[in-house]
């Protein structure tokens, strides 16, 4: 099952997040050879600049899926305000599995 892994950073904590980056680009380099990764990436400000995230991993269960979320470096380093883990349907413009 997949699950959109929904995360917003605090206010002033890019420097925190461009410090991390490097551990939490493994992480997901990591679920990605796992096959436990979707898609992933930054939402961005009015500025351009990171304020949060977009993981969709693949997990067994809910436990399952915030279990892993909370692996991310930049969950352990403080990073985000909020977390939303929620079960999501991937139906318009899915990859072909191989």
């Amino acid at each position: 099952m997949l699950f959109a892994v929904i995360c917003n950073d605090k206010p002033g904590c890019l420097q925190l997040r461009m410090d991390t980056r490097p551990e939490h680009l493994v992480f997901l380099e990591t679920l990605n050879g796992k096959g436990s990764l979707a898609l992933a990436g930054p939402f961005a400000d009015s500025e351009g600049k990171p304020n949060g995230s977009l993981v969709v991993i693949e997990a067994p269960d809910q436990k399952a899926a915030e279990m892993i979320a909370a692996e991310d470096p930049y969950a352990k380093a403080g990073l985000f305000a909020s977390v939303e883990i929620r079960p999501w349907n991937w139906t318009f413009n899915k990859p072909e599995t191989a």
